[in-house]
């Protein structure tokens, strides 16, 4: 079996875990935080938003801080988010599975990687729930089939960027393999400025429908439990593509002076299925 020390122990639980309950009471909540920090000048706009924070809202009722909408609650949630990121990222142990030679920059990556991780859980008790509700007490939900999807768009958003520090998105290497080093840093050169070229440009040219028409005016999915999940997942597409952006840029520095491993398609890695049985604590 594998110690503390290898894997990280139950802090590589409890602060994923913490961090999405925050980040999901956040975000549930952004409809006080809009109306506090950013009020529609809109008088119909104001009581759109305000309608949907004392329809939706766990505790509408409970008194806002400061003489405004978002409540103690709400507050100590939004502290409380970095606070759990920084704690995950220091405590976060590099698997045997997982790219060795990371650096002090890519904790946060890999602190997202664990989220992910606690999303996917997440997101598996929800549709096992579901399950039962619907076939065994043939009562079914009407919110774990959209949950289900805005826990999954997250899930696809954040894998990404994870991938991108591991260094394990796919890729057509037939050229890049056979090509002297010097040419394969300009390929990495190239395909960087591609990355940034092409989320800078998105961003550029999407920030106003994203975070004006959907965000601000907090657009909802439309159905019975109704999610912000245009609202919310359309503006954490931009955010993903900025942080894998500046990944790719850490990824291109970091890789700069190193050999990249080159195995053959027909060669059976030996070392990683090594690194396989470690993790699962097979020797």
């Amino acid at each position: 079996m594998m110690s503390d020390a290898q894997t990280g122990g139950l802090k590589e639980w409890i602060y994923p875990s913490a961090f999405l309950i925050c980040a999901g009471w956040v975000v549930w909540h952004i409809p006080a935080f809009i109306l506090d920090w950013f009020r529609p000048e809109s008088e119909s706009l104001f009581l759109q938003i305000s309608e949907l924070h004392m329809r939706k809202g766990v505790l509408p009722n409970l008194g806002g801080l400061f003489g405004g909408f978002a409540n103690v609650i709400d507050w100590v949630a939004l502290i409380l988010i970095p606070v759990f990121a920084y704690l995950g990222s220091r405590s976060v142990v590099v698997a045997p599975m997982e790219f060795e030679r990371w650096r002090r920059w890519d904790r946060f990556a890999l602190f997202i990687g664990r989220a992910t991780m606690m999303m996917i859980l997440a997101m598996t008790c929800v549709m096992l729930f579901e399950v039962f509700m619907r076939y065994a007490v043939e009562k079914p939900t009407k919110w774990a089939n959209e949950l289900t999807l805005w826990i999954a768009g997250f899930v696809f958003l954040c894998s990404g960027f994870y991938a991108m520090q591991q260094r394990c998105h796919i890729r057509i290497s037939i050229l890049y393999d056979v090509v002297p080093r010097p040419i394969r840093k300009l390929f990495d050169v190239l395909s960087t400025l591609m990355i940034v070229t092409f989320s800078v440009g998105l961003v550029f040219g999407s920030y106003k429908q994203v975070f004006i028409n959907k965000l601000y005016r907090w657009e909802m999915f439309g159905t019975a439990f109704d999610p912000p999940i245009p609202a919310t997942i359309q503006p954490m597409i931009l955010i993903i593509l900025m942080l894998i952006s500046v990944q790719a840029i850490a990824n291109l520095i970091a890789d700069w002076h190193l050999d990249p491993e080159f195995y053959s398609h027909d060669e059976i890695d030996e070392d990683e299925i090594a690194a396989i049985k470690r993790s699962i604590g097979v020797e």
